[in-house]
């Protein structure tokens, strides 16, 4: 088993104690009505852009996600949260750095003794979602959970469709399908564009991700047979039989139990909340790189932290 797999395996367990400590770091996390930036950069932004559009769904106050480098400088916030595994991260770092005593910053990090941790002036570490894979998986996710359950999301709830994510059989078979297009609504455009990374990351795959209700103006273009259009959360109406009248391939975390397109699904229960869905991603793009003789471990010209010169 590669570390990815067993780091993706272990992330019902991770969400739990995420929940455990989002209870006593709350006095560090953003509170209602607090007007909050969010930033990280890869993986780490597509999670602040989930956590960013849940946090307004919910009315808890106006939050904005940026990749580290394009935050900007001329903005005002209440509070900025840095999404970070590492605490190496140099756009991270040096943007912590330059707000220090203008605006309160709190890091999310896997590394307690990190460069991250230092600069910032409140930080919740999470060693126990820490990885040795230089793609992320768990502790992204981790990071999201602590800042749903933050916001008043019941952990115990995503962990078990967790538990069925990490066992349940791939809904389609990654060998049959030459190009993947992840759909997003509202929180969850941030769960398809850490998906569609995730293909690329792993398997050098072509991947794409795009708001689910931008996708007919132009994207769904190059939905064809042998292709994938994989969707996270709510769809717009007639979106699954537009689809469907390209050839391509359809999975939905609403439909794996009833629509078989190319590959196959058992029956029981499957995963409801999204980021569970996420999940599946995760284990189709290390099936992704398997079938395409490629080690997960050991993605092309990655490394698990960009710190630059």
């Amino acid at each position: 088993m590669s570390y990815v797999d067993a780091e993706i395996a272990s992330q019902p367990d991770c969400w739990r104690e995420a929940a455990r400590l989002a209870a006593t770091a709350a006095d560090r996390l953003p509170r209602p009505g607090e007007r909050v930036a969010v930033v990280g950069c890869g993986t780490s932004w597509f999670m602040a852009m989930a956590y960013a559009a849940r946090r307004e769904h919910l009315g808890q106050g106006e939050t904005d996600a940026f990749q580290a480098s394009e935050f900007p400088a001329g903005r005002r916030y209440d509070r900025l949260v840095a999404i970070t595994r590492s605490g190496t991260t140099t756009e991270v770092t040096e943007l912590i750095a330059a707000l220090r005593g203008r605006v309160p910053t709190t890091v999310l990090v896997g590394d307690p003794d990190s460069p991250a941790v230092a600069l910032a002036d409140a930080a919740v570490t999470m060693p126990f979602a820490d990885e040795r894979s230089v793609v992320q998986t768990r502790f992204a996710t981790t990071a999201l959970a602590l800042l749903r359950a933050h916001l008043g999301d019941n952990i115990d709830v995503l962990a078990a469709d967790a538990e069925v994510a990490v066992r349940a059989p791939l809904p389609i078979d990654p060998a049959l399908i030459e190009q993947v297009t992840f759909l997003g609504c509202g929180w969850t455009v941030g769960l398809a564009q850490e998906a569609a990374l995730k293909c690329r990351e792993a398997a050098t795959f072509w991947a794409e991700a795009y708001p689910a209700m931008d996708y007919r103006h132009g994207p769904i273009s190059i939905a064809a047979p042998g292709r994938l259009v994989w969707a996270f959360g709510e769809l717009p109406d007639g979106l699954p039989a537009d689809v469907a009248a390209t050839g391509a391939a359809f999975v939905h975390s609403r439909t794996h139990g009833c629509r078989t397109v190319l590959g196959s699904w058992a029956a029981g229960r499957t995963p409801v909340d999204p980021m569970a869905d996420l999940i599946l991603a995760q284990r189709f793009a290390v099936a992704l790189a398997t079938s395409r003789g490629l080690d997960p471990d050991a993605p092309r010209h990655l490394t698990r932290s960009v710190v630059l010169a």
